[in-house]
């Protein structure tokens, strides 16, 4: 198969679908990889370092989408990309479909077989190519969030840890996914006031035996919710369905109990945001204020650490592109329950459920996507 991984042309992402060193392992498997000229100078990775690993050095994203089998990428394609998907062709990547509405028709009408790195699944139930990217974003909403908080970015002026004879900062962290968990870790080794929203008792008692006294958890309610939130100095959100729009829990209304100058840090935007009052933000110009409360929402967080996130993606990303490309997209996503739950889209129909519900499409089970393509074969 011929493999293709353009360079990411979202605004300040730097990562790239794939390392040298995965080139390199692909290669050893009897495939071709292509690579857009500059893909990896955000990780340190020259041209050359390709080029050593056996990959060949394409000059424009147009001729490598022309003539790639599969395409590598690490963000959803950008319109402009888009237009350059053809039928048949495999795109892997994160794809975040349910508040995108555009990206989703564009996608729908190219025909191409979209497999969403967010929706794979394992058998723990966990989602393993995206828990390398919710790692980073939870450690990086914390350090977002402190430089946020200071008077110079519109903040309160507090700092995370306090000092002696001073309190430390109220973290409220919403959710006690792979996110929060991060985000909560992060705080506490800073020596904030942390305290965990959710509303699954099983996670709430790990939570606790994790972190014993130096966090706190509570169950997630309206009630709770808003109480934490007005006494908060930063707020994480850190709330997941998978392959949906995320849920709006902190209103507007909520901004005028919270303190002014505190900060709402939306780990969620990639699925539309879980604060009324989110709107994708960028590494160029990070945060707003609404309501005298200052918002950091990010759609690419991990972004801004290429190199470690870069890394930490392949490593869970690598396995299936393998796959994918040793068996063909249809044998690999037949032998692979897990797999197979990240097709989103294929032939022109919505094949995950979330996404056609929240969009408005008829849904197509990746079962039957399968089966009319094998006997299309």
């Amino acid at each position: 198969m011929r493999i293709g991984t353009p360079r990411e042309i979202k605004n300040h992402e730097y990562r790239v679908g794939l390392t040298p060193e995965s080139a390199a392992e692909l290669i050893a498997h009897g495939h071709e990889v292509l690579v857009e000229a500059g893909a990896g100078l955000g990780i340190g990775a020259d041209d050359q370092a390709y080029a050593n690993a056996g990959a060949s050095i394409i000059d424009t994203a147009e001729e490598l989408f022309q003539r790639s089998d599969m395409i590598v990428k690490v963000k959803e394609p950008q319109a402009v990309e888009r237009k350059m998907l053809r039928p048949g062709q495999i795109l892997y990547t994160y794809l975040h479909l349910a508040p995108d509405p555009e990206q989703t028709k564009d996608l729908v009408e190219s025909g191409a077989v979209c497999i969403a790195y967010e929706t794979v699944t394992d058998d723990a139930g966990g989602l393993p190519l995206l828990k390398p990217m919710s790692q980073v974003a939870g450690r990086m909403s914390i350090q977002a969030g402190a430089t946020a908080l200071e008077k110079s970015h519109g903040g309160r002026g507090v700092l995370l840890g306090g000092v002696p004879g001073v309190l430390p900062a109220s973290v409220v962290v919403i959710g006690g996914g792979v996110v929060g968990f991060n985000a909560a870790q992060m705080a506490v080794g800073l020596g904030a006031d942390v305290t965990i929203l959710d509303r699954d008792p099983a996670v709430m008692e790990r939570l606790s035996n994790h972190f014993k006294a130096e966090a706190k958890t509570r169950f997630s309610n309206r009630i709770n919710l808003a109480d934490s939130v007005a006494s908060a100095d930063l707020v994480i959100g850190a709330v997941l369905v998978p392959g949906a729009a995320a849920p709006k829990l902190v209103s507007r209304d909520m901004l005028k109990g919270m303190k002014p100058g505190a900060v709402l840090v939306d780990v969620a935007i990639d699925q539309g945001g879980c604060f009324e009052t989110s709107k994708a933000t960028t590494h160029e110009e990070p945060t707003y204020v609404v309501d005298g409360i200052v918002h950091y929402c990010v759609a690419n967080m991990p972004g801004g650490v290429a190199r470690t996130s870069t890394y930490a993606l392949n490593n869970a990303t690598l396995p299936h592109a393998l796959n994918i490309a040793d068996k063909g997209w249809v044998q690999a996503l037949t032998d692979d329950t897990h797999l197979r739950n990240g097709l989103n889209i294929w032939n022109g129909q919505v094949t995950c459920e979330p996404v056609a519900r929240d969009l408005g499409y008829a849904y197509l089970p990746a079962e039957d996507a399968l089966g009319d393509q094998r006997q299309a074969a």
